[in-house]
């Protein structure tokens, strides 16, 4: 996968370098290319923004810069090729998830514009819309300083799904998230640390009881800490014991076919 990103920060981006994602720049699975967006400013300040129209307060980074910075993306992809999927981080976009990562890893390039201020002017989208897949993204509802922050999110929440880069692809099967669910608690050695055990079905041996055990604790953990995921849920997904577990919790399939809330049966 190649992965372009265009910033006024190029140095934000250099934990890029390390761990999985650097480790898998070195094999080759990886071509991450990012770009000083003050290389194609216009003039000799290098300037990449202005006061905004309509008034107001803050900045807002004009088109000229970006528009050359993806023209010239656009142009290496060379004739008949198609571009890059271009990724805006913004706090007006829609809300990225494990979900999202997946169709975004199976991308062959992406580019990400990391804009600034109080954002880029949106006749750039819409021009650039013109020639590639755009994607304004979301961490949350809330503001950062600027989009290399949540770049740095995406790519790795990204990257990480790209065939090579991680080792064990089995791990990806049962983390948060990967089935609607949060992940059940870990334990490592020793089996003891400071009067606390790991759970003595963790060391017993029986597979089948491990494997009822973390499903249980994933779906009590989401119904406890993310109460929102289980209205995703499909209740056909669901066993007997995952049932009476949620509805315990409140959770019962609704005439909808989807899990609503109600009073909860017991508590813990």
């Amino acid at each position: 996968m190649r992965i372009d990103v265009v910033t006024i920060f190029p140095q934000y981006l250099e934990p890029l370098g390390l761990s999985l994602i650097g480790r898998a720049r070195e094999s080759g699975l990886l071509d991450v290319r990012v770009h000083d967006l003050r290389e194609y400013a216009v003039d000799r300040h290098r300037t990449v923004d202005d006061t905004p129209y309509g008034g107001g307060a803050g900045m807002v980074m004009r088109p000229e810069p970006w528009g050359s910075a993806l023209d010239e993306l656009v142009a290496g992809a060379g004739p008949g090729s198609p571009g890059p999927r271009l990724v805006v981080p913004t706090p007006g976009g829609r809300r990225f998830d494990q979900r999202l990562a997946a169709d975004l890893a199976l991308e062959p390039w992406l580019a990400f514009a990391c804009g600034r201020y109080e954002g880029i002017d949106r006749r750039v989208l819409d021009e650039a819309s013109a020639a590639m897949a755009v994607d304004e993204v979301s961490l949350g509802d809330y503001v950062l300083g600027g989009g290399e922050a949540a770049a740095l999110v995406i790519i790795e929440a990204v990257a990480r799904l790209v065939p090579g880069v991680i080792g064990n692809t089995d791990s990806l099967l049962e983390e948060s998230h990967a089935d609607g669910l949060l992940e059940y608690p870990v334990f490592t050695k020793p089996a003891r640390w400071r009067r606390r055990d790991v759970p003595a079905v963790l060391l017993s041996g029986n597979h089948a009881a491990i494997a009822r055990w973390r499903r249980a604790e994933s779906l009590r953990r989401t119904a406890t800490v993310r109460p929102d995921l289980l209205a995703q849920l499909d209740p056909a997904a669901c066993d007997p014991a995952d049932l009476e577990l949620l509805a315990a919790h409140g959770w019962v399939p609704g005439p909808d076919g989807r899990f609503s809330s109600v009073e909860p049966a017991v508590s813990d």
